[in-house]
């Protein structure tokens, strides 16, 4: 069965393919891509508790693991098993942003995430 549309693999591909043809950007999106989704991540890690269950080290979920869900099942999704590593790299950049969201508190989070955004996108 063909997929159609968000979750055609092919089409995926192909508009990245077209869109990323200068080498140095496809290293830059390649390599930039998952610090953005860690430093997001850390700052979702302040949103309100969805469900309040007792997980090990302090882990809550929140707005920042819906987000791991959705974009990990979107890997899935689109193939199983590139998807499957992609999402396990997910929820790790997840537990990982969490932790060091816990330690490092609301507004040094924020000056790592606005500090990570101007570099990544703003100094190439």
């Amino acid at each position: 069965m063909a997929k159609i549309g968000l979750f055609d693999l092919e089409k995926h591909f192909s508009f990245y393919g077209a869109y990323h043809s200068n080498p140095v950007n496809v290293f830059i999106h390649m390599l930039f891509v998952w610090p953005i989704l860690f430093t997001s991540l850390v700052i979702l890690y302040f949103t309100p508790t969805l469900v309040h269950v007792s997980l090990p080290n302090n882990l809550v979920l929140n707005y920042g693991f819906l987000f791991t869900v959705i974009y990990a099942g979107f890997y899935v999704y689109l193939d199983v098993k590139a998807g499957s590593l992609a999402g396990l790299m997910c929820f790790v950049c997840w537990v990982f942003g969490s932790f060091l969201a816990q330690h490092l508190g609301f507004s040094l989070a924020w000056k790592v995430k606005v500090y990570n955004v101007d570099v990544l996108l703003f100094d190439y």
